[in-house]
């Protein structure tokens, strides 16, 4: 019988929302008990997660679980007392006690309406916080050499950069979204050079840049300059390499601002060597950085270099930032650059850089410590992962990017003739793609996914079954594989091709779910044993790990065994909260 609860009138919109009149219900509860509990509860002790099997409802919390012992009652006992009170909360269509002590919630229909109704009625205001008000963060995304056109491979980071960016503004930061031009050094020279030899009809020189857009620069850079092959080698050099440039970035530019992703400040590397820039007394950025980081006590000569003492900050090395013949390192250039964002006014410096940059993260958060800034929280610098087609990593050296400007294209005629409802179209525009990239796996894994949800499950499998062996050589394609073979109802084939290449423990914990949704128990267990064959170190994570499995496997001493001897004090944490949720199961 559902009985009403005349102190909650409100209808739930947010699961924050259905969380407060819960945990009001909740203490209600606990003061009417003879004694009173006496306990004081927060929204965080509900813990609202979304139910493994959507028939067990909307939302599912493990309150009770974690309240038996201090109250000194049984779980389901005190989980029936709590559904009873939840079933009074306007917008909930039911609750139901599960298991050892879960709180399963089902909403009513209408309270999803709501929600649909309040975002409407918010439009551009709906998400908006004031969580990080005040803060003033610097964000550096793409930042690709503008010595070709943007690949797929960046197209990760600018969606990405873009919504993180959307996201710190929504909730109340100031953001500039910033794109580091690498435009000084000998890459530049290369670049410069493979226009000219290709506007001489000669081969790309050594170190230099193939491609088809190599051919196609040097057309519009003698557009520009006529008189480009009757000037002296330095000559044509220089304009080769300058106007090549500027077509490149603004080209560059181009692609991004039709990707819908905005950058607020181009930021210059020749700026930080202008040796008459006005903002550093007439002496250029990187030799006014040095002076700064010596000052902090951090510089020091040696060898006839100049180094910057990064391992007093935890990088591996000290690194050198002006060599002993005058040269300027990388370093130098990314010392000054780090101290511009300061100067600038950002008080947390955002990087999100490639692959090929695991290396950055130490040093740049040593420079950030030797230049007065908190190493933990003032610079956070994210890694992205590598790109292949086939198993070869994109290059413009290499001459085997796929330019973003094209497959966008593509995909955006397909992704429209599907919003016109136009299957022929489609077909015709995806097959255009697969023979225009044919050695693309992500084209392939498109097609499938079309031929999936047109209902052509066997086309769809025998697509997907030609990627397994790229799939081999590529995590990130192994992922979107298992994904896809997931999609088709074939989750035992998508744990298996998890399992292929290296793996981590997000790999482990994604194969547990597969096998557990393809009720393969032999192959769960045989993960599981290899895991705690693995499990020689007090590793937090791979014992949380441990435990998840054997809760799969519906041992739950074993789960409590590993949750209660896991190290670390924000694992434990989550392992307490894992092992009361089996206390009585």
């Amino acid at each position: 019988m559902r009985r009403a609860n005349p102190a909650i009138r409100s209808h739930i919109v947010t699961p924050d929302e259905l969380a407060t009149l819960m945990l009001n219900a909740a203490t209600a509860v606990l003061e009417r008990r003879d004694p009173p509990a006496g306990i004081e509860l927060s929204a965080s002790d509900i813990a609202l997660e979304r139910p493994r099997n959507r028939d067990h409802g909307d939302w599912s919390s493990n309150l009770a679980m974690k309240l038996a012992k201090r109250v000194g009652a049984a779980p389901r006992e005190l989980a029936a007392g709590f559904a009873e009170e939840f079933r009074g909360i306007a917008g909930v269509a039911s609750v139901d006690v599960a298991g050892p002590g879960f709180i399963n919630v089902t909403l009513e229909a209408a309270a999803a309406g709501a929600l649909a109704k309040q975002i409407v009625e918010q439009a551009d205001g709906y998400g908006q916080t004031t969580t990080l008000s005040g803060q003033s963060i610097n964000l550096e995304f793409v930042s690709a050499n503008p010595t070709g056109p943007l690949h797929i491979g960046h197209t990760r980071w600018a969606a990405l950069g873009d919504s993180l960016a959307r996201v710190l503004r929504a909730s109340g930061a100031t953001v500039a979204t910033e794109f580091y031009i690498n435009d000084a050094g000998n890459q530049m020279d290369n670049f410069g050079a493979s226009i000219l030899a290709a506007a001489r009809g000669l081969p790309t020189p050594e170190g230099g840049y193939p491609g088809a857009y190599i051919d196609e620069l040097a057309v519009r850079v003698l557009d520009t300059q006529p008189e480009l092959l009757e000037l002296d080698e330095a000559a044509a050099l220089a304009d080769a390499r300058e106007i090549g440039y500027q077509l490149q970035l603004a080209e560059i530019r181009a692609s991004l601002e039709r990707f819908n992703v905005h950058f607020d400040v181009w930021f210059s590397e020749r700026e930080l060597h202008d040796a008459d820039a006005p903002t550093t007394g007439g002496r250029s950025p990187i030799d006014w950085a040095i002076d700064r980081l010596r000052a902090e006590g951090h510089v020091y000569d040696d060898d006839d270099a100049v180094w910057v003492r990064n391992t007093d900050f935890g990088d591996d090395i000290d690194r050198v930032i002006r060599r002993g013949n005058g040269i300027f390192t990388y370093f130098a250039a990314d010392s000054a650059y780090y101290l511009s964002k300061s100067d600038r006014g950002y008080g947390h410096k955002i990087y999100l850089l490639g692959a090929d940059h695991h290396g950055y993260v130490h040093r740049l958060k040593a420079l950030a410590g030797a230049a007065g800034d908190d190493p933990e929280r003032d610079i956070e610098v994210l890694i992205g992962q590598l790109v292949s087609i086939n198993g070869a990593k994109l290059s413009k050296r290499a001459g085997n990017i796929i330019e973003l400007n094209d497959l966008q294209a593509w995909l955006g005629f397909g992704g429209l003739a599907q919003r016109l409802e136009q299957p022929a179209l489609v077909d015709r525009i995806v097959r255009e793609i697969v023979q225009r990239y044919p050695g693309e796996p992500r084209v392939a894994l498109l097609r499938a996914q079309l031929l999936r949800e047109g209902g052509k499950l066997d086309e769809a499998r025998g697509l997907l079954a030609g990627l397994e062996d790229a799939a081999k050589l590529s995590t990130p394609l192994r992922w979107s594989l298992a994904g896809e073979y997931d999609a088709l109802g074939d989750s035992a084939k998508a744990a298996q091709v998890l399992a292929w290449g290296a793996q981590d423990d997000a790999s482990h914990a994604q194969r547990a779910l597969l096998l557990d949704k393809a009720k393969d128990k032999a192959g769960l267990a045989a993960l599981y044993d290899q895991l705690k064959r693995e499990a020689t170190h007090p590793n937090p994570m791979r014992r949380l790990l441990l435990g998840q499995v054997a809760e799969l496997l519906e041992r739950y001493e074993e789960a409590r065994g590993w949750y209660a001897n896991v190290p670390g004090e924000g694992a434990q944490g989550i392992a307490r909260l894992r092992g009361a949720s089996v206390l009585h199961a």
